[in-house]
């Protein structure tokens, strides 16, 4: 089925200038794109925009933990360390297969809503986090979350993300699976490199938590990524990345920091030095971390804490243009985990697309020249009227054509009423 989207505006991190028009989708891809002064191509459905809507690629949420959303609230105003031993691993403790299966369902419909078509989820059971967002039809870079613990846990956690990926990596299109050894100061150095020769042997990605603390940095080497044989992986996800130096000497070709700016603030973990990365041209995605921790899935949201909070800390208003927020919302995030031809409105291009409703407040006065700015510093999750992933939609005017939205909330509330007794 071929869908058009009939006189709207499209804007990605790569246009300078929005562009209004007619965008027909089929097959899963973005088929066409014609002005809308000209006439439309035919379809079997049409979305009427009259100029007051726009179409953006979908959001890739870069770093998070989906059903932590069963923990959202646990813990807060703590510092990481208190926060993680006293509060969140006692209650992920009595996470079940199935608690998870439905807290990850609940965090899809929360991330399918707010525009996100994409997300990296490091935890347990992935096995059911894949069944999730299969049956959602929504698109995911899996990891199990790999921890020291009782003897061989590591190694049984290692054999089981391999195994993962052997099961999901590329199913359907919609999924890849990367490694996911959680921090350096969960996993001992020398089983670091055992991961890393794992990826590279089986040609998969690392995703980790890395530099999150100021703490981790004093008690890491600065060579600690070479130690640890991390640097010549297949692709490297370097989540938070707060205290890595931007002086670094090391080549980022094949790696993608992740910033994570309300998560790392409600912790009182400090700030990424955004602008140093962007001025070395790093790869840099956004992820909201865990609803435990953010506490929302929100991108729109990192999206304007992301503009404007490097501007206030560098006293500089020209730093961090939102046009550049934007591809670090969308693209990079999909080119760190593998997802090609997504993040971008264009001809042949995977229709992975947020609709986005114009015709509100606080739109007045937008036009080619700022859709950009406006998105990011006006817009919001409110404003999202339908999230499409290959051409289908998975949300559309508050409904959810794949999915029990009533069933998923139900079962995830009795989830979160049975780990916290």
């Amino acid at each position: 089925m071929a869908t058009l989207f009939k006189d709207v505006w499209i804007i990605d991190g790569s246009r300078n200038l929005a562009e209004r028009v007619h965008l027909l989708v089929s097959k899963g891809r973005i088929a066409e794109i014609k002005s809308y002064t000209e006439n439309p191509p035919s379809a079997d459905k049409i979305i009427s925009g009259r100029g007051k809507m726009a179409v953006i690629p979908g959001f890739v949420n870069a770093h998070t933990h989906a059903a932590m959303t069963l923990l959202r609230g646990l813990g807060e105003e703590a510092p990481l360390m208190e926060w993680l031993q006293n509060k969140i691993w006692p209650v992920e403790d009595k996470l079940t297969p199935d608690y998870i299966y439905w807290g990850t369902l609940s965090a899809i419909l929360e991330m399918l809503s707010t525009g996100t078509t994409c997300f990296a989820d490091m935890y347990f059971e992935m096995d059911r986090v894949a069944e999730a967002v299969l049956s959602a039809g929504m698109r995911a870079a899996l990891c199990r979350g790999i921890t020291k613990g009782e003897p061989g846990k590591l190694e049984r956690s290692l054999e089981n993300n391999l195994d993962i990926a052997k099961k999901y990596h590329g199913r359907e299109g919609l999924l890849t699976v990367q490694l996911g050894p959680h921090a350096p100061y969960t996993v001992p150095v020398e089983f670091m490199k055992v991961i890393a020769q794992a990826a590279k042997d089986n040609d998969l990605g690392v995703h980790f938590h890395y530099l999150e603390t100021e703490g981790e940095k004093n008690s890491l080497p600065e060579n600690y990524l070479e130690q640890a044989d991390l640097l010549d992986v297949p692709h490297l996800t370097l989540a938070h990345s707060v205290y890595l130096d931007p002086e670094i000497k090391i080549d980022f070709e094949n790696i993608t920091l992740v910033h994570c700016p309300n998560s790392n603030l409600k912790l009182g973990s400090g700030i990424m030095p955004l602008n140093s990365w962007l001025e070395r041209d790093v790869s840099v995605a956004l992820g909201t971390d865990g609803a435990s921790s953010n506490n929302k899935l929100d991108m729109w949201d990192e999206m304007r804490v992301t503009a404007l909070i490097h501007k206030g800390v560098n006293k500089n208003p020209v730093i961090i243009p939102a046009l550049d927020v934007l591809r670090m919302a969308t693209y990079e995030g999909a080119k760190a985990f593998g997802f090609s031809q997504k993040g971008m409105i264009s001809e042949g291009w995977v229709a992975d697309l947020v609709l986005v409703d114009l015709d509100k407040p606080n739109y007045i006065g937008v036009n080619a020249e700022n859709l950009a700015t406006y998105l990011v510093y006006a817009g919001s999750s409110a404003d999202v009227a339908g999230t499409m992933v290959n051409g289908k939609w998975l949300y559309l005017h508050g409904d959810y054509p794949t999915l029990d939205r009533e069933e998923i909330i139900n079962k995830a509330v009795e989830a979160r009423e049975a780990i916290t007794k």
